[in-house]
């Protein structure tokens, strides 16, 4: 299976939208249309790349718009960056989301305590290469993190590409802290800090921030797999969310988009043009004391 993308926009922009097409060349949506898994049998799954590692602009599933482009989260008008906590420069892996998964934000997690984040749910890809916005990559899943974001569960699996060297040899959660020591302990620091420059309080982990082992990362993935059925099938309420797809729903859903729909959406956004410049405040390093 495979996907393209078309960029419009101006990158580093407002306008800047990232539209993705299957094999056949038709419009699609990466929250609704791309397979959650690439082999079920072996529980291999999707990711979505949003944030490729070391970069800082907070690219996302615009989870609101028709098509769910990748785009550029805003904040009081203004392009989101997160900052350089020291020692860590812009994620500090490969960002992204699986897709046909939704954290329910009417579902109260029983290990948690806290609704979801209305959101897909988020991977941190740990291999050797640094992707690229919008790539579709397979990942084998390793573990997972509760994150607690404002009082929202905010699930964050940790995974490896399938074709990374390193692949063979990880399998479970202990085999990232036996082979890449520190590297669990950063992410979670990473977490905790990351919106501290914007003056937010530190996040908070259920489980006393341990990582929860691949089995249990694999059933939440199935639950938030779940979750999104029920809303594409119109058994949840969507709020705000566009669940409008060209690939899923039956013709006389109301989340159906024709192709000349999904062509109209897309002709509606800017053609893609110039590069802008990224502000110089984005390369700063950030020094926040550890509580």
């Amino acid at each position: 299976m495979s996907f393209t993308l078309e960029e419009r926009g101006n990158p580093n922009s407002l306008s800047y939208r990232l539209f993705f097409k299957n094999a056949d060349g038709k419009y699609i949506s990466p929250f609704h249309d791309i397979p959650m898994c690439a082999d079920e049998s072996q529980n291999i799954f999707h990711m979505v790349v949003e944030v490729p590692r070391w970069t800082n602009a907070k690219m996302e599933i615009a989870t609101k718009d028709p098509l769910n482009p990748i785009k550029q989260d805003v904040k009081k008008g203004k392009l989101r960056y997160v900052a350089n906590i020291f020692p860590h420069k812009g994620y500090i892996w490969n960002y992204g989301a699986i897709p046909q998964t939704w954290e329910d934000p009417a579902h109260k997690d029983g290990d948690t305590g806290c609704c979801g984040d209305n959101d897909p749910i988020d991977v941190c890809e740990i291999g050797s290469k640094v992707c690229t916005r919008g790539e579709v990559i397979k990942v084998k899943v390793l573990g997972i993190l509760a994150m607690i974001d404002e009082g929202e569960t905010d699930w964050k699996v940790i995974a490896i590409n399938v074709e990374d060297p390193e692949a063979t040899n990880m399998n479970n959660i202990d085999d990232v802290q036996r082979l890449k020591p520190g590297y669990l302990d950063a992410t979670v620091d990473w977490f905790r800090r990351y919106k501290v420059p914007d003056g937010k309080p530190e996040n908070q982990f259920a489980f006393n921030g341990e990582f929860k082992d691949k089995d249990f990362a694999i059933e939440t993935i199935k639950s938030t797999h779940k979750f999104w059925k029920a809303l594409i099938s119109q058994q949840a309420n969507a709020g705000e969310l566009n669940c409008k797809n060209t690939c899923v729903s039956d013709g006389g859903s109301p989340f159906c988009c024709s192709v000349d729909e999904a062509k109209a959406v897309v002709g509606q956004t800017c053609p893609c043009g110039a590069e802008e410049p990224i502000p110089s405040s984005v390369d700063k390093w950030c020094y926040c004391e550890k509580k």
